[in-house]
């Protein structure tokens, strides 16, 4: 099986544009929640949400007669993905036929285009019609994602979408890697990208009750993972994209390398839609999976980047499942959780656990987790509180767990 490594970060992020913005509000435990601008949330239960900066400028990435006729999803996937590609060193502009049909492109999204159909709903029975847009169809199907990154950039590789829930982003890398180990292509661009942040999509998630509701008014205080007090996650938006290649192809072009995916583990509990299976095996067995491929054990792992969503039952069980897949070891282990940071983006969330990872391995601190003012008993491990710390990581689990039961893990080994 040959090796493979991650050459470019790219960001989006609702507590930072860009990689090192990104990064530095990060590790300094620099919150992106806040107030909802995109519409207005005076009539709604929750009214916060991780929100990209207004200072986002889709233009850049979308020509302006272009705009209706695409989801937000496709600025923020472009914009990562470009920022990426420069990060690594590849210039897209400057290659050939060949070349880009060597380059695939796997993108991890659980909405998709949602909030593109919902407004052309919105149109439609608003008496608008001529509005709507003569791309209704292709954009609201899921799969144009993936194309439009392709598109923009000139990729002649596989195009494909991973919408798998929560753990999207983290399947599509996963399915990147096996790709580039098992010698299909050599250069993936893999990540993930989801914005949620529309009317009906809010209301859809109110319903579920899963949703923080008691901090509208300090809305960074609202995502609180592994709180005794908290009551629900914060719905976010964003982006975070990677270029993966297979390692001896990265080093022969002197390609800085951030770390490498050493494995990658799923499973399904085929338990419940939304509901998690109280005794954790399945996430813990995910976890398992990806360090066995990787070839370690627990005591190998400096770092879990958590799922950390701050609903009372992921949190409960997502540390009964670490204890599970790390025994005794599990209290030694340290964890953080960016949901505290920008919300929960989603299918996006994968990709920015795997971005704030790569970072934190880069430089030998690790961000903190928000809001942990009161800990749950349940929730009893080292979730590193309030400040950062350094640390240094050979080896991290980042983790993830989604609607209907599927659990993901990545393991991430520094080179």
């Amino acid at each position: 099986m040959r090796r493979v490594v991650i050459t470019g970060i790219g960001a989006v992020s609702p507590n930072g544009i860009g990689r090192e913005r990104f990064w530095q509000a990060t590790q300094n435990g620099v919150s992106g929640v806040r107030r909802i601008t995109r519409f207005d949330p005076s009539g709604y239960v929750v009214q916060v949400a991780g929100e990209v900066p207004d200072e986002f400028d889709e233009k850049k990435y979308v020509e302006i007669k272009d705009r209706p006729h695409v989801s937000r999803a496709v600025p923020l996937a472009a914009a990562s993905v470009a920022e990426a590609l420069e990060d690594a060193g590849l210039d897209v502009k400057a290659m050939n036929r060949d070349q880009l049909r060597q380059i695939g492109v796997i993108v991890g999204s659980g909405g998709g285009s949602q909030d593109f159909t919902e407004e052309q709903y919105r149109l439609y029975y608003g008496g608008h019609q001529k509005q709507c847009s003569v791309y209704t169809i292709p954009t609201g199907t899921i799969g144009t994602l993936a194309s439009e990154v392709s598109m923009r950039f000139g990729f002649r590789g596989l195009s494909h979408i991973v919408s798998t829930g929560c753990t999207s982003s983290t399947d599509a890398m996963g399915y990147a890697f096996h790709h580039i180990q098992r010698g299909s292509l050599n250069t993936m661009i893999a990540g993930g990208v989801d914005s949620p942040l529309a009317p009906l999509i809010l209301r859809g998630f109110q319903l579920m009750r899963i949703m923080s509701t008691h901090w509208n008014h300090e809305p960074q205080r609202a995502s609180r993972p592994f709180s005794r007090d908290r009551d629900g996650f914060v719905i976010a938006e964003g982006s975070w994209f990677f270029v993966m290649e297979e390692m001896e192809q990265a080093k022969a072009r002197g390609a800085h390398i951030y770390g490498e995916v050493a494995g990658y583990g799923s499973t399904c509990e085929a338990y419940h839609r939304v509901r998690l299976e109280e005794c954790g095996e399945e996430p813990a067995r995910a976890i398992g999976l990806a360090m066995e491929e990787a070839g370690i054990g627990p005591p190998d792992v400096q770092y879990i980047s958590y799922h950390g969503t701050s609903t009372e039952l992921n949190d409960r069980i997502e540390t009964r499942a670490t204890k599970l897949a790390f025994n005794g070891y599990a209290y030694k282990l340290p964890g953080s959780a960016i949901k505290s940071l920008i919300g929960h983006p989603q299918g996006a969330c994968g990709a920015a656990g795997v971005a704030a990872t790569l970072l934190a391995m880069r430089d030998g601190v690790v961000h903190p987790t928000l809001n942990v003012d009161e800990p749950d008993p349940e929730c009893d491990l080292d979730y590193i509180p309030t400040t950062p710390r350094k640390l240094n990581i050979e080896h991290a689990v980042c983790n993830c767990i989604a609607f209907g039961s599927k659990n993901s893990a990545m393991v991430l080994r520094k080179v």
